[in-house]
């Protein structure tokens, strides 16, 4: 995917890059894969704000993707390429040989055409979904199963992919994009390749309203604020936060404090963890 560079004869143009879109095949959703997504605008079912920064994000119709890929043995088609306004990859509609058709994360360098093919007998090859003891150690994947039938939750953003280093007895060494090493059942289905879209760190909104149609409201800084609403606030002019560590709006620990549970069920999994975390 290639990046269009903006002229600045605005100011909201100026450093502004979007994407061109070549990869795509214009043409309207696919209805029975479609359900209404109304925003909460981050309030709760009272109409309270509870999470603070969210609100007036443009109207979304939500694209139902298969992330399971268990219509196994079955040949399928690509018959278009769309955008998807809910995440940043891209996404395909496969028509199958039994008239079915679905949504699925595109992979890159799939073609609108190409036959793809999951399950157990699936070649290795790009696009196609096989589990993790046919998939050869080195592969890229993508849409990665963390338990067997529930489907790909890991590595579905745009540009990312994972590698299977390596496989003893029932479960596979993969390293997933942010550095992090961990053990998954070899049951679990993956993508090859790799997410498509992957010029996408590389685009630039340009202007405020861009962020505002996203559904994020402006953030107001805590060194800005009163000492009575924030600990970061007070002092005359700009002035340290006068604390040892930043800290939230309600005292706790911000910015570099691990939030993941000492007891998660999947901690003994991870060999190494994350670079950031």
């Amino acid at each position: 995917m290639a990046i269009r560079l903006c002229k600045a004869y605005t100011p909201g143009t100026r450093n502004r890059s979007v994407p061109k879109f070549e990869e795509l095949i214009g043409r309207e959703p696919y209805k029975r894969s479609t359900r209404k997504n109304l925003p909460s605008g981050g309030r709760n079912n009272r109409g309270v704000a509870t999470s603070r920064g969210k609100g007036g994000a443009h109207k979304r119709l939500y694209r139902i993707i298969d992330f399971r890929r268990n219509k196994t043995d079955i040949v399928g088609k690509v018959v278009s390429i769309e955008y998807d306004p809910n995440r940043n990859a891209y996404i395909s509609l496969i028509s199958y040989a039994d008239g079915e058709k679905k949504y699925i994360l595109h992979a890159w360098g799939i073609k609108v055409g190409d036959v793809l093919r999951s399950g157990y007998e699936a070649s290795v090859s790009n696009g196609n979904a096989s589990p993790l003891t046919k998939i050869p150690l080195g592969t890229t994947i993508h849409n990665v199963e963390l338990i067997a039938g529930r489907g790909g939750q890991s590595v579905r953003a745009a540009g990312t992919a994972a590698k299977t280093v390596a496989k003893e007895g029932w479960l596979a060494t993969l390293r997933l994009p942010p550095g992090e090493v961990r053990l998954v059942s070899q049951n679990c289905l993956a993508t090859v390749g790799r997410v498509g879209n992957i010029d996408i760190n590389k685009k630039g909104l340009g202007k405020a309203g861009s962020r505002r149609r996203l559904g994020e409201r402006p953030t107001v800084r805590g060194a800005a604020k009163n000492p009575v609403d924030h600990p970061h606030g007070g002092g005359e002019g700009r002035t340290p936060i006068g604390r040892e560590k930043p800290l939230t709006p309600w005292g706790h620990a911000a910015l570099g404090r691990r939030s993941r549970r000492i007891k998660r069920y999947s901690n003994p999994l991870i060999l190494r963890r994350r670079r950031n975390h």
